[in-house]
């Protein structure tokens, strides 16, 4: 890559228009980024879900962000058709033996759960309950050699927010289009239920987690503990929930450490391996 010439960096904004913390936190990690490596940047954004807006195959690296609601309910629907025709002109340029310089995609939780159900990789449904909270997310084999994750303890935790998984992984399907499994969540033997998967890596220019690497520690703590959010996750979640939040928050090594970590390393893969992922 010219690094006299901007990286083009594209974020598909999937929240519908819903309050969010999770734009400003990609929008800070990036720019962060470019600093740090004296990169010029381009930085656009696009709203998928209420103006049928996406990039076209121009830009380096694309983000495509979480958001609310059904995964399921949306298929079909006038503004997924528009982001799969995004996904395929950005593989059809990828795949083109033509086209040395590839597009770098990273899929947050809404993101990555439609792709998983349109690549057929599991079973997306709904959740018996809610995930809500800082949680550790366990590697599997495939982890251990990652760049995304080169750096990351195991296990290591991420904030976790969805009413949706996905489970029953389809390994025919999975081997068939070269995708890992890279983590699971919380792994906890004694109890029967299926454990979802957290991250894949869906080919080599393709990444995405159903947490989110994004949330930052002092941006959420502050976020939490406004009177309003305070009292909308006591209500939905309990008062021991919004302190174990706070608390875990406050830890170094768990949300800052994922941070700092998993979309700085994503963006120093699709730039280049000489850059600097942290202060």
């Amino acid at each position: 890559m010219n690094l006299n010439t901007p990286v083009k960096v594209a974020i598909l904004d999937l929240y519908d228009g819903a309050e969010n913390q999770g734009m400003r936190c990609i929008r800070e990690i990036v720019h962060q980024f470019a600093d740090l490596n004296q990169l010029p940047l381009q930085l656009d954004e696009f709203e998928v879900r209420n103006k049928l807006e996406v990039p076209d195959d121009s830009y380096d690296i694309y983000i495509s962000t979480g958001g609310p609601g059904s995964p399921l309910e949306s298929e079909g629907s006038a503004w997924e058709t528009a982001y799969f025709n995004w996904l395929q002109s950005v593989e059809a340029h990828n795949a083109n033996p033509d086209h040395q310089k590839k597009k770098y995609i990273f899929l947050i939780c809404h993101s990555f759960q439609i792709v998983s159900r349109a690549l057929q990789i599991g079973l997306v449904s709904k959740r018996r309950s809610t995930s809500f909270g800082v949680f550790p997310i366990h590697y599997l084999e495939d982890a251990q050699r990652e760049p995304v994750f080169e750096g990351l303890n195991d296990p290591f935790y991420a904030v976790d927010s969805r009413d949706y998984q996905l489970t029953q992984p389809n390994l025919a399907q999975i081997r068939a289009i070269g995708a890992k499994i890279l983590a699971i969540e919380k792994n906890r033997p004694h109890v029967p239920l299926e454990r979802a998967i957290m991250a894949i890596r869906f080919n080599e220019y393709m990444i995405g987690t159903q947490f989110h690497p994004e949330a930052d520690a002092m941006g959420m703590l502050l976020h939490l503990q406004t009177p309003e959010r305070k009292a909308v996750v006591i209500e939905n979640h309990g008062l021991a929930k919004w302190e174990s939040m706070i608390e875990q928050l406050n830890d170094p090594d768990k949300i800052m450490f994922t941070y700092a970590h998993i979309i700085p390393n994503f963006l120093k893969q699709a730039v280049g391996s000489s850059l600097t992922v942290t202060a």
